[in-house]
């Protein structure tokens, strides 16, 4: 029986992605093979030695500590995509919301209860909510992964000027991404030149702040502003002064904090970028099966610290190996393997910065010792057979 532990409300269409004869779902679960969560907050849990594999029904993954995983060999799967319609709908909503005061409006409005000619005070009072078209407005998209593609794509039905900025944009989403699309260079020119600025880049240690003082110095007056990414993106001292001097003219955010809610000019909303009924399924299932395909088959798709690996399972016994990315992994494995008579029928292995993955199918079973043996290898960190 495989084992996988819960640390939030999954999807049902996720857990059904599970067969009930070969595998046991719960919260609380001793020795789990697998851990499937949500937003649940890994960094102060102990992970058990059992765990082979963690999905995250989600695209990020800061609530999972993953250099612990990956110095253990603990494949981290997250599920790029899934929610991207999602967030794209709340972007375009943003775009509105920012233009037209929608939301002051409506708030206005609701404080006229009680009131008489209601009809009359609001044809009076609407010129205070004038608001601008976003019709021929250029619209700067700082990622252009599933999200921004998406976003992008629909901005020039909504007949904006699209411009798109993405230095590592994958062949799979220029594909996807329509040919107007305006491609940029550089960030500066984004700033500098356009109305809205949505961001859609992940969290690393290179793009934390990057939305600083210099960068927000060079918008047009009144800009807007979208962060459905990450709040650590956009450095919060720097906008507060840029929403005080009305460079920025609207700030959108799907991350409030005791830092941004109280600043004028911002529009918290309360991390709703996924909160759809679609996109919580769609996560589900999607993470569900990676890691049911990992954990029978070792096969990784979608690894945020290891490698894709896909190799077509047979039923024939197979080996997979993490280890670090050193010259001559391969030689010892493959040398050892050699010396024991184990004859290798097929084998792939792909490495991601320092570490490596290698998968080996066998014409034969392989014995506990040799299986003992890999294990010794000088930079191997997990061995596993399936």
């Amino acid at each position: 029986m495989i084992k996988i532990q819960t640390l939030n409300n999954i999807a049902k269409n996720g857990i059904n992605e599970f067969s009930d004869k070969k595998y046991s779902i719960q919260t609380n679960i001793n020795d789990p093979d697998g851990i499937l969560l949500r937003s649940y907050s890994m960094h102060k849990m102990v992970i058990p030695a059992s765990v082979k594999a963690i999905a995250r029904a989600g695209s990020g993954v800061n609530n999972i500590p993953i250099d612990e995983c990956t110095s253990r060999g603990i494949v981290v799967f997250n599920t790029p995509g899934a929610n991207a319609n999602a967030v794209k709908e709340l972007v375009l909503t943003s775009l509105l919301l920012s233009s037209r005061r929608i939301i002051e409006g409506v708030e206005w409005t609701r404080s006229l209860f009680g009131e008489k000619n209601i009809s009359n005070i609001v044809e009076s009072g609407k010129k205070e909510f004038a608001g601008v078209e976003i019709a021929g407005k250029k619209l700067g998209i700082i990622g252009l992964g599933a999200i921004g593609a998406l976003v992008a794509n629909d901005a020039l039905a909504l007949d904006m000027e699209v411009y798109g900025y993405d230095p590592y944009i994958s062949v799979d989403t220029a594909w996807r991404l329509s040919r107007n699309v305006q491609r940029i260079d550089n960030l500066e020119q984004i700033f500098s030149t356009c109305d809205y600025i949505t961001i859609h880049v992940p969290l690393t240690k290179d793009t934390n702040k990057f939305v600083n003082e210099k960068l927000l110095s060079l918008m047009k007056k009144g800009s807007r502003l979208f962060n459905f990414s990450r709040g650590e993106l956009v450095d919060e001292f720097a906008l507060e002064h840029a929403l005080n001097n009305g460079t920025v003219g609207v700030y959108v955010t799907d991350f409030p904090n005791e830092n941004v809610i109280g600043l004028k000019n911002v529009i918290p909303i309360p991390h709703l970028g996924a909160s759809t009924i679609e996109s919580e399924e769609n996560c589900a299932r999607m993470a569900a099966k990676q890691l049911k395909n990992y954990l029978e088959t070792g096969n990784i798709k979608n690894s945020v610290n290891f490698p894709n690996v896909e190799l077509p399972f047979t039923g024939k016994k197979r080996i997979t190996i993490s280890h670090k990315n050193i010259p001559n992994m391969v030689g010892q494995i493959t040398g050892l393997l050699a010396k024991y008579a184990v004859n290798i029928a097929d084998m792939l292995n792909r490495s991601k910065g320092s570490y490596a993955y290698t998968m080996i199918d066998l014409d034969e079973t392989i014995n506990e010792q040799v299986e003992q043996l890999l294990t010794e290898i000088d930079g191997v960190i997990s061995v596993r057979v399936i």
